[in-house]
């Protein structure tokens, strides 16, 4: 497999592995889930200032899936944090991560991508593996929070997809930063005061500083990976976040793992790597 096509494999799966620290920076600090998306937006918009360049604006295309970007990141944030809120965190995470096999669906038709045939039989069987590893029990699936996980994934698909365009004029960098006051201004909207931490203390820079590893970096690395590998492939590669974030939980906050989760480790990553074996370098410029 071409060296290339690993280094941008390796950055999308770096950035998921950092997706997946969140409950590290986040279950601590007692704020609710509005509050953490507008802090970490936040954060992740303060290279802003630094990064913009007259002459990039001039691609409407790319600018227009900027803005698409940080609206869907906003209602992606929105109902995927709502849905941890009313619970369970197993019908929550497994919902959102219908998003790789909406991708895989979305982008032969978006960006004339071969259709992926490798990802659409991978996602079935990495779904069960976070089923083993999460321990979901289908008889206490709460439907509305389903919904809710579902209706995240939606907007997780199209900002993968729409990150895809917005590369044609704008770095990795850019793409992370410039779509956040969008994001930030849409959230303040939906939440008003509720987005808004009551007071400025250890727990707000706990997050804040969460943000620039999990939020600032693994996002432009998330972005700059895209740019080296097909939208499938790099959706079936983000579900190292919620296996991270499972791990995280069991060794941080002592939450069992039921006992066929090292199966359903191997599921995830097996499946994860036999899509990326063949897979072929995509150009940046694609759409």
């Amino acid at each position: 497999m071409c060296s290339g096509v690993n280094r941008a494999a390796a950055r999308v799966a770096v950035a998921a592995t950092l997706w997946g620290l969140w409950p590290l920076w986040l279950r601590p600090s007692g704020l609710t889930g509005a509050q953490c998306s507008v802090l970490t937006l936040a954060v992740m918009s303060l290279p802003t200032p630094f990064l913009l360049r007259r002459g990039q604006w001039a691609d409407r295309g790319a600018v227009w899936a900027l803005l698409a970007l940080g609206l869907g990141d906003a209602f992606n944030s929105a109902l995927y944090f709502s849905a941890l809120q009313r619970g369970p965190v197993v019908v929550a995470t497994l919902t959102h991560y219908l998003t790789p096999l909406l991708v895989a669906l979305a982008a032969p038709v978006v960006f004339r991508e071969p259709l992926n045939t490798r990802a659409l039989v991978a996602g079935p069987v990495i779904l069960l593996g976070l089923a083993l590893v999460l321990g979901f029990d289908s008889q206490r699936v709460a439907w509305q929070t389903a919904a809710l996980g579902a209706g995240s994934a939606v907007f997780f698909a199209s900002n993968v997809l729409v990150t895809r365009r917005a590369a044609r004029a704008f770095t990795p960098l850019q793409i992370t930063a410039l779509h956040g006051p969008v994001s930030v201004l849409v959230l303040l909207v939906l939440f008003r005061e509720q987005a808004v931490p009551a007071t400025f203390d250890l727990h707000v820079l706990q997050v804040m500083g969460g943000a620039l590893i999990s939020g600032l970096l693994a996002t432009a690395l998330f972005n700059w990976g895209l740019r080296g590998t097909s939208s499938a492939v790099a959706g079936v590669l983000t579900y190292l976040e919620p296996l991270v974030a499972t791990v995280v939980g069991a060794l941080a906050f002592s939450e069992a793992l039921g006992g066929l989760a090292v199966w359903g480790a191997a599921l995830v990553l097996g499946a994860g790597a036999w899509v990326v074996a063949t897979e072929r370098p995509a150009r940046a410029d694609q759409g």
